[in-house]
């Protein structure tokens, strides 16, 4: 998130459609990665209770997390799948590919 906001004065991609995610698949897709890229949204307990959250501050409306996420170990962090589109989360200290919003 922060490298993203200092470089390119923009944010790690919130996700509010299947469109969107659909369209930020495609798009992860054409760069030939093979991790799966960083979005921006975040998961951690807060009093008490397990909340998901986008870095950018807009609404949580639309998720779409693969089957036993996302994970409630601590605050994670979450990818998107090139393969299959879905949502996973990852310890936020790992090195991958982002998608940045403006």
């Amino acid at each position: 998130q922060r490298y993203c906001r200092d470089v390119y004065r923009g944010q790690l991609a919130s996700v509010h459609s299947s469109s969107r995610n659909q369209e930020l698949q495609k798009l992860a897709r054409s760069y030939n990665i093979i991790i799966s890229p960083w979005i921006g949204a975040v998961t951690r307990c807060k009093a008490g209770k397990w909340q998901s959250y986008w870095e950018d501050s807009s609404s949580w409306n639309y998720a779409n997390w693969a089957p036993a996420f996302p994970l409630h170990v601590g605050t994670t962090c979450t990818t998107l799948s090139i393969r299959d589109g879905l949502w996973r989360s990852r310890f936020c200290y790992q090195l991958r590919p982002f998608i940045c919003q403006y």
